[in-house]
């Protein structure tokens, strides 16, 4: 959701940004190309917590799976297979 809200502030930015430049309006131009960056910015940051989580998950899938497979513990090696399936996804977000 967050994604989205951030799209329509940059696209809205543009908007502004191309009416300014057309009005020969500095002020609005640059209020657009503020909106832009700070949308860019908070869409660089939902990123990256996706993409931490999705690394914690791979990690907690892999402890998982090697600890499963040495104790013959097949739950916790299925837990371990299904971590890691969700860290990557994840990741590909």
């Amino acid at each position: 959701m967050q994604s989205i809200v951030s799209s329509v502030k940059s696209a809205l930015g543009g908007v502004k940004k191309s009416v300014g430049s057309v009005l020969g309006n500095e002020t609005m131009q640059a209020s657009g190309k503020v909106q832009q960056t700070e949308a860019h910015a908070v869409n660089a940051a939902a990123r990256a917590e996706q993409q931490a989580k999705g690394v914690a998950h791979n990690v907690k899938g892999a402890a998982q799976r090697t600890v499963g497979a040495a104790t013959g513990n097949k739950t916790m090696e299925a837990k371990g297979h299904g971590n890691t399936l969700r860290g990557d996804a994840e990741r590909k977000i």
